[in-house]
This record gives structure tokens, sequence and C-alpha cells, in this order.
């Protein structure tokens, strides 16, 4: 149990290492022993989604009918409104990006990551946590992005407990001090509280780019290490600020000894009550959510969705001896002042009801866009209409982002809610962009060298693609990474091997990301198999369309990203391919995929749902419950 001094000194060199990057940190003031209020304002996994969007939400209106209404979703300059007006509310609040803020949308590829830093700097947050994606570009990408969060009046802490930069890392603390930190300490009425940043270590190691001496130690060794260098200084609050995902943050809750909260990113879980449900929205637990420590005392586990669409707000009271005496708190889905019907403004009675509706729903927050961030973004926001407002294409039907079929491992990622969440075709095999994304690949392939199989991973396709006109900009933002495309020579056996490591990745260590999508090769999955024999009745298309079973012994022509072919995202038997059984290509993903949309029918080039039989997922069975 936590007392309200703890006498232990960080004396061991060990331990003091794990007190920042940079080395043992300040003795704070000795805090009073009285209690506390703090209020924390929180987003995570915000990809470079820095504008508004459009989405249909189920609302009430006059008649006593929900209707899905049009409303305006999200947007940094919403997320600044309202973490400005909710911070004006209370007295002692801390702000807190937890991690994945690059990546997703062409803002960062047309500016390396300047506008969402300058948009971070806006609303000045206290505390940021290094998320897998901020590695996607290799330690110097993550430097550049640091210098411009760097480059301002603000100085949000950037934190991880557990990255080691390597000997010749830009980042390694002798060529870049400050610049990361395990913990910090923060003042609020004279009273220290610490926050202590993770980031989820073989994911990032596996599916970004971190320099080759760069490594990841244990979540829970280094947490608990940095934790208890903080108690040793007297700190009895305890924020640990992770990026690992809500199923980990409750483990580590379990595991920990002097965590009070939680505040999480990663897997971009929607918290809150059920009846946001009322308005298409799945949480998929509470918010917050009440677990213990290893010491057996409260801690509360939080996190806020993503692309920018929730504030989370948790207000947190602590005795005087530093426990936690209760929690409570808001995920407010920020939502625009405009309500349309087809493109309709409603009617004066239609309105009133739906304004009744969010106002009486508890998580919906009519939130004015921060005047100041629209400016500030305009002109990056200029940039990114120049070059992705030509049309691409047209979609005649919701192209479903999933990233795996069924029902248990990732059943609410789609930004178009419960239209793909509950659809029965991507329940049974999965996600309809990612299908696509990988017959483009094959599409280049064979253009270029005869490929016969195109293999991609979910976590590489970030977005729904909605009925509708394509632009050029949403191709890219279907595929943010700028990965270039590889030729494999590989064995019947090989592509066995590496999509049961695929599927063990997300057994073992929940890698959703991980999930193969394929084109040219279909399967069946059952998850109530043990490892390796999950994947089963592996089939080949041939050049006749007919499809015939896969050949241990054969070579096959493959194509896929080089992310996977240098074996990342636990694709191991891809990366020990090499030698004249490897090509490097030089060819862009998203652009093969955009070459792949113009070659489709019509004018403008049209996409639709590809016929079952092509996708490559066929037949797939949970596993089984677990008490």
């Amino acid at each position: 149990m936590k007392t309200s001094r703890l006498l232990s000194l960080c004396v061991a060199a060990s331990l003091l290492a794990a007190c920042g990057s940079d080395g043992p940190m300040p003795s704070p003031p000795t805090p009073d022993d009285a209690p506390l209020q703090l209020t924390l304002l929180h987003i995570n996994d915000h990809h470079s989604h820095l504008d508004e969007e459009a989405a249909l939400m189920p609302l009430a209106t006059a008649g006593g009918q929900r209707e899905n209404i049009q409303v305006r979703r999200g947007g940094f300059a919403r997320v600044a409104g309202a973490i400005d007006a909710l911070a004006a509310q209370s007295d002692n609040v801390i702000k807190i990006h937890a991690g994945d803020a690059t990546t997703g949308d062409l803002y960062y590829n047309l500016t390396d990551g300047r506008a969402d830093a300058d948009l971070m700097q806006a609303v000045c947050f206290d505390t940021f946590t290094l998320g897998n994606h901020e590695f996607d570009h290799g330690d110097a990408g993550l430097k550049s992005f640091l210098d411009f969060l760097r480059d301002g009046d603000c100085k949000t802490q950037v934190l991880s407990a557990n990255v080691r930069f390597g000997p010749n890392s830009p980042l390694h603390p002798e060529r870049a001090p400050g610049y990361v930190q395990g913990s910090t300490l923060l003042q609020r009425e004279g009273q220290s509280i610490g926050l202590v940043g993770l980031t989820i270590a073989r994911k990032t190691s596996n599916s970004s780019r971190p320099d080759p001496g760069t490594h990841f130690e244990d979540e829970v060794i280094a947490a608990q290490a940095e934790i208890d260098a903080l108690r040793a200084q007297g700190v009895n609050k305890i924020i640990l600020q992770s990026h690992t995902g809500y199923d980990m943050d409750l483990e580590l809750a379990r595991q920990l000894s002097g965590v009070d909260v939680i505040v999480g990113g990663d897997s971009h879980t929607l918290l809150g009550p059920a009846a946001m449900a009322n308005h298409g929205l799945s949480p998929l637990g509470d918010y917050p959510t009440r677990t213990t420590n290893r010491d057996g005392d409260p801690v509360c586990v939080v996190q806020a969705w993503q692309y920018s669409y929730v504030v989370g707000q948790l207000d947190v009271d602590f005795d005087a001896q530093g426990r936690i005496t209760s929690c409570r708190g808001t995920p407010h889905v920020l939502i625009g002042e405009e309500l349309l019907r087809q493109g309709t403004p409603l009617n004066t009675a239609d309105r009133t009801a739906a304004l009744a509706d969010i106002a009486a729903s508890g998580s919906l927050r009519i939130t004015q866009p921060d005047p100041g961030v629209q400016a500030l973004l305009a002109p990056y926001a200029s940039q990114k209409q120049d070059f992705g407002r030509e049309t691409a294409g047209q979609a005649d039907t919701d192209l479903c982002l999933r990233r795996i079929p069924g029902l248990r491992f990732d059943p609410v990622r789609s930004t178009l809610g419960d239209t793909c969440n509950l659809d029965p075709h991507v329940i049974a095999h999965g996600g309809d962009i990612q299908q696509h994304v990988a017959q483009s690949m094959l599409h280049a392939g064979r253009q270029y060298f005869g490929a016969q199989i195109a293999i991609q991973n979910a976590g590489g396709v970030r977005v729904d693609m909605p009925r509708g006109t394509i632009t050029v900009a949403d191709t890219y933002n279907v595929l943010p990474f700028g990965n270039l495309l590889v030729q494999l020579m590989a064995s019947g056996a090989e592509l066995k091997a590496v999509l049961e490591e695929a599927m063990d990745a997300l057994v073992t260590r929940g890698a959703t990301g991980s999930y193969p999508y394929a084109a040219g090769l279909r399967w069946q999955v059952d998850f109530t198999q043990p490892r390796g024999k999950r994947v089963s009745r592996l089939q080949v298309a041939g050049t006749d369309g007919i499809w015939q079973p896969l050949d241990d012994a054969t070579l096959y022509n493959v194509i896929t990203i080089a992310f996977l072919a240098d074996g990342l995202d636990d694709y191991t038997t891809f990366g020990k391919i090499k030698g004249d059984r490897r090509i490097d290509v030089g060819l862009g993903d998203a652009e093969s995929f955009l070459d792949y949309l113009r070659a489709q029918p019509g004018s403008p080039p049209r996409l639709q749902r590809l016929p079952s039989d092509q996708y490559s997922t066929q037949a797939f069975i949970d596993p089984a419950p677990t008490n």
C-alpha cells in the first residue's frame, strides 16, 4: 500500500538511469499531505487527422424516430477548442497526448510532421508519449518531428521509459539531450505528480522502423523501475501514459505497484457508456475502466478512441496519502452544430429534438473549432487540397476497413461505424479495402514481373473508402506509409509459414495489424486450432482462374511491401528470403493503388466490393470463449 512518505532513495546506478533519459531527476518539493483533485484531458492516435470530417450519426428527430443525420466530426481545431473550454472549468489540469501523432493522412506525407507539431504546440500538451508509428521513418524521422515539436514556446515533455536509443541514433541522449525522458514531474497545488511514458515494445520493433541499434525494454520492467524511482523521491501520485493498447493497459495495472492512472493509446479503443450505441458507436468498456494495481489500490484506465474524434476528460480525486478515492469522466465525442438530412439543414422541430438528444447523450459534445488553430492549419490545408483534389475514381459501395474477420479480435475499427462493423460479409471475410489493396499490388506485380500472389498486412491499410467520389488524396490516406514493393520467390512452405507467423502474432501479442490479406491466394482460418495449424485449405489462382492447392515445394512469384519483406510485423520467414530470390521493385504502394483504381472500368473508374471467392479469407472461426 502507498504511504505519504517513501523513505527509500534512488541510489543504485541502474535505478538512477531509470529516472530519465539524461540521468537522475531533480528532487521535487515535498508535497503537502492534503487531498488533490486532478483533471486529465487527453487524446491519442490522431495519426495526422487534422481535418474535421462528415459522419452519419443516428439522432432523435421530432417524429420520435432515430435518423441518420450528417454531422461534422473531429478535427484538431475542434480538439483545441474542447481542451481550452474544458481546461477553463478546472483548477488542476494536465494535458496528455498518448502517442501516434504521425502517419495516416497526407498532412504527414506532405510536411514530414510539421503540421502535426504546429497544432500540438497550439494545444500545448504537457506530455506526449512516443507511439510505435513515431518510428515509421527511423530515428532520424522521429527527431525531425520532435525538432518541430520543440520549435516554439510550448515545451511538451516527450516520454518513453522503455526506449533505448542506439549509439548511432540521432536521438541518443548524448546527441539529443532532453528530447525523450522516461518520466517527468508536474506540480499542481504544490504537490508533485509523476508521469511515466511507455511505448509498446515488440510491435514497435517489428511493425515500425526504429534504427537497428534502438531497442525497447519490457514494458512492465521499465515502467516499474520508473515508478519506483519516482516513489523514492516521495511522489505518491503516478500517471502512466502508455501507448500499449487497452488490453495491455489492464494487464499493466494488475502487474505494477504504485500506479494510479493509465492514460492509454495504440488500440484505438472507444470507452464510454453503453448508451453510446444509440448514436452508432460501440464502446468496448467503461470510461474510466476501474481496476486495481498489484498493491490492491484503485487504478483508473482511459483511452480516447482515434483520429481527433474524442477528447477524454478524467477527473481524479486523491486523498492525503495519494490514494484514489474516486475517478469519473467523459469521452467527449466532438461534433459541430450543423445538422443535415441528405445535405439539407433540419427544420426547427427536428433540430430541436436532435439537439436535445445530443445534450442528453452524456458523450456527444457540440464544439466550435478554435479560430487560431484553424488559421494555423489553413496553409497546410491548402497544400493538401492542391495535391489531393483530383478525382481518381468512384466507390459504388462502402469499402469497409476491417483488420480481422470474426467477432473477437478487432470488431469496431471502421470509421463508418456499425454500417461496416456489423456487416455479415465483413465479419465473414474481413476488410473490403484491404482486399482491394492486395489486388492492386498483384495488378502492379503482374505488369512488371508476372507476379502470381500479393500479400499485404491489415495494419498497413488505414481508412475505409466510403461510397462516393475517390480523390487522389483518398488513395494516399488508405496507404499513408510510403512503402515500396518487393518481389520475392517464395516456396509454398514459406508462404504457409509466414501466414502462420502472422496468426501467431495476433494470439501472442495482440498484433491485429499483422493479419494477412492476399490476392491470388486464399485460405481458411480456425483459431480454435493450435499454433501452426490455424491456416488450412490454401489455394493459388492459376492463369486460367482455376484455384489449385498450394504446393509446398513450388516457388511462387510474390509481391509484397518492403516492410513485410524485411521480416517485420512477425513475417519472419519473408525476412529470410535473400539474394536472387528478392528484388526491390521500387514501386510505391499508394501509387500502385492509384494506378489500379484508374485501370478499373467506367468513367470515372469505379470500385465495387470484390466477389467473395476473391477474398483471401474464405472461412474464419474465432477462438473459443475463455472463462
